[in-house]
């Protein structure tokens, strides 16, 4: 059994290195970057994260951002209640649903064994994979268990699908056809890197749902942090990639079964561990407001948050950001009039976070989300041609709006 490298630099970065001149005017030499993530979440009390998987293999469908030449995962067994052994897993360039282009398929290590064990509340970085990856580059992992799971730690919202085969070893298999089991999740997945020449850094979104993507297209790259990095791509500077830690109902202060560990809580584990950090958006709080008026275990704690309690978590995030060297964005609260969970006190709540993140200065830039997609016939609300029905996630082109507001200079500033 081996076992797996965990640290993000290793004697691969050293000997793949070579010092480029980046347009912040630093030298950087080649060195892993994150290009996709999914910030995990618990397994809930039932369903398929709860069951976890026994002689299945998973084939997980990612996007990346950036490119590079060379290529590795982190898996995350972090809410498992046992240790979970992955048998077998490989990475090729995805053709089409579960089936992989030939010739791209590769084989993943650990330490230069097949197969590894993560024990419960754990982390693993897999062994560099020599495997040219492209920009926006659709990639099939696959990771076979034939040993029982249990409870899976996994990424919840349903915005890409991937695939299960029921029984046996499928990591090497470019046919689809034993795939017969769509899912709309990732399981054990927490990250892909490439080996990235002349890349700049990494711009982590943080956030809540409308970071995730809710009720964007399923298989569209619609979410804003997807049409961002479209637009990051498009042009030579900043040469950023672009990643996703969103979580659907996320708070800034307060933890659920649900929806995951406080904002503040795992910013650590899903920020400023990302592999070449050096920006983030931040864009968390309506729910903090918003929750209060619902009811159900997965709302739970239905508690009662100030605007003064949202902005100081927002200070403890600004703080933490700094010390670690890394400049932080805030995005403005988006509009939520006529959502299940508005009131009226609600929305004075979001107007002074709002004018805390716009005039406090506290922030390294700011993003205003809310002018972006707000009615100007009745600012309240969004614009209906932004509003995906449920007056509070965006729709497709209402994401794209958020993305567009986006200034890239916010990006390009020296650290």
């Amino acid at each position: 059994m081996g076992v797996a490298r965990v640290a993000f630099g290793d004697s691969t970065d050293k000997q793949a290195g070579r010092t480029d001149a980046s347009e912040e005017g630093t030298n950087r030499r080649n060195e892993f970057l994150g290009t996709w993530t999914a910030s995990p979440q618990a397994p809930l009390a039932e369903g398929v994260s709860a069951r976890g998987f026994e002689d299945e293999t998973l084939r997980l469908l990612i996007r990346t951002s950036v490119g590079g030449h060379a290529i590795r995962i982190r898996l995350s067994n972090a809410f498992g209640d046992r240790p979970v052994t992955f048998d077998r897993a490989s990475v090729g360039i995805q053709a089409a649903d579960a089936s992989v282009e030939p010739g791209t398929l590769r084989r993943i290590t650990f330490g230069g064994e097949p197969s590894v064990t993560i024990p419960s509340g754990s982390r693993v970085v897999s062994d560099p994979v020599d495997r040219r990856i492209g920009p926006g580059q659709n990639l099939a992992i696959s990771l076979y268990a034939e040993s029982a799971t249990g409870p899976a730690t996994w990424h919840q919202l349903e915005t890409r699908t991937s695939y299960v085969s029921p029984a046996g070893d499928r990591t090497t298999e470019l046919n689809g056809d034993a795939f017969t089991t769509p899912v709309t999740h990732w399981f054990f997945l927490e990250g892909v890197d490439v080996l990235a020449p002349n890349k700049t850094g990494a711009i982590v979104c943080f956030g809540d749902s409308i970071t995730d993507g809710a009720a964007s297209t399923i298989d569209a790259n619609a979410s804003y942090p997807a049409v961002l990095s479209d637009r990051v791509n498009e042009r030579p500077f900043p040469r950023k990639s672009v990643l996703n830690a969103g979580i659907s109902g996320n708070r800034v202060r307060h933890d659920s079964d649900t929806f995951g560990e406080n904002a503040l809580a795992r910013f650590d584990r899903d920020v400023l561990t990302q592999p070449g950090v050096t920006d983030i958006v931040l864009l968390e709080g309506i729910n903090d407001i918003g929750f209060e008026r619902n009811s159900g275990s997965a709302y739970a704690p239905a508690a009662s948050v100030t605007a003064d309690e949202i902005i100081a978590g927002y200070q403890q995030l600004i703080q933490r950001a700094h010390t670690h060297g890394v400049r932080i964005v805030g995005g403005t609260l988006t509009p939520f009039e006529g959502a299940e969970y508005y009131y009226e006190e609600g929305e004075r709540k979001r107007q002074q976070v709002n004018e805390f993140v716009r005039t406090s200065g506290a922030f390294d830039g700011v993003i205003d989300f809310d002018r972006a997609i707000r009615d100007p016939d009745d600012p309240e609300r969004i614009r209906p041609e932004y509003d995906s029905g449920d007056h509070l996630h965006p729709s497709d082109a209402g994401y794209r709006a958020m993305a567009e507001a986006i200034d890239l200079n916010h990006f390009r500033r020296p650290g």
